[in-house]
């Protein structure tokens, strides 16, 4: 058993650490102004890429400065941002097919029926948070107006608000334990895609929002939680190879697998925003984001080599580059 003996650093000494190890820092000032306000910790994530490999100490490669450290970081901040813009669309989008399914099929308060679910599904859990939900202090206003005008009705509230006092990991969940054929099928109806896929993409889009709404690193990610591909991939998907080379000169990190990467949950987002957002620019942002910072490690995402040239983002990255060139 190995004791944690590392000391608490300051500002100044982690300053100092960073020099020591061959990094330019031209203003010192403005360098100890980041690392007051990210944190060593939060950046040193980020620093990884400008080591000198197959050294057991850390040490810079050559010329890295420590805005090239901050780039990286401020690009990983965006690009969150930008997933969050587009992961809300998709959420809103699941919540109002769920309420509308639902209230449709079996009315403004069918949901408290457990024979709607699978047997997998903990329903008085659901029951029982929508209950608890009308007694907060920090009341929602519908809640509150509901419980107030409508004294002879459930504790808990119809399926259209039942639906917003949800996260969007446990609207996630409801979903994928829906049981009735006419519930799913018609929600596959609507997005294009069938329910299994669906399912699991909607659960790792949940997982990618919280690690995007907690300002974690999306940039060189290894997700737990990834959508599953199609048995029968479409024609107009773009090649997401099992493996791909990130160009690194380690022997340890030659080779990836872009499936559990970023990448495939760009395409997921897309291929949904189609369906929710058809007119949305939101893929041409993604392509200048990329443009912008042209030394980010595109592979370190799963961004297999010429990405840019298949199908499925031609019109976005046309339009992308044609407007910055304008």
């Amino acid at each position: 058993m190995s004791h944690f003996d590392k000391p608490a650093y300051s500002v100044d000494q982690h300053l100092d650490t960073l020099r020591s190890r061959g990094l330019d820092i031209n203003n010192e000032a403005r360098t100890r102004h980041y690392l007051s306000n990210i944190s060593y910790f939060r950046l040193s994530a980020y620093t990884r890429p400008f080591y000198t490999p197959n050294e057991p100490e850390h040490h810079f490669l050559p010329g890295t400065h420590f805005d090239d450290v901050l780039d990286l970081y401020v690009f990983d901040r965006e690009l969150r941002l930008l997933l969050l813009d587009a992961i809300e669309r998709l959420e809103v989008a699941l919540r109002a097919q769920l309420t509308n399914t639902l209230a449709e099929h079996h009315g403004p308060h069918g949901y408290l029926d457990a024979t709607l679910f699978d047997n997998r599904y903990d329903h008085r859990w659901l029951l029982d948070t929508l209950e608890k939900a009308t007694g907060e202090r920090e009341v929602e206003s519908f809640l509150a107006h509901y419980r107030r005008k409508y004294t002879a009705a459930p504790v808990q509230p119809p399926i259209w608000m039942a639906v917003e006092l949800l996260t969007f990991k446990q609207v996630s969940v409801l979903f994928a334990h829906l049981r009735q054929a006419q519930d799913t099928q018609r929600i596959e109806t609507h997005l294009g895609w069938k329910f299994p896929l669906l399912k699991s993409w909607f659960r790792s889009l949940s997982d990618l929002r919280n690690v995007c709404a907690h300002h974690a690193r999306v940039w060189n990610r290894e997700f737990g939680s990834r959508p599953e591909m199609p048995k029968k991939i479409p024609a107009h998907w773009p090649a997401i190879p099992e493996a791909i080379a990130t160009g690194a000169r380690t022997q340890s990190d030659q080779m990836l697998n872009p499936r559990r990467r970023l990448y495939l949950q760009l395409v997921v987002i897309e291929s949904l925003l189609q369906v929710v957002c058809p007119e949305s620019r939101w893929t041409e942002r993604l392509v200048a984001l990329l443009d912008r910072y042209p030394q980010v490690s595109r592979p370190h995402m799963g961004f297999p080599p010429d990405w840019d040239k298949e199908g499925f983002w031609k019109t976005a990255v046309d339009s992308a580059r044609q407007e910055k060139m304008a």
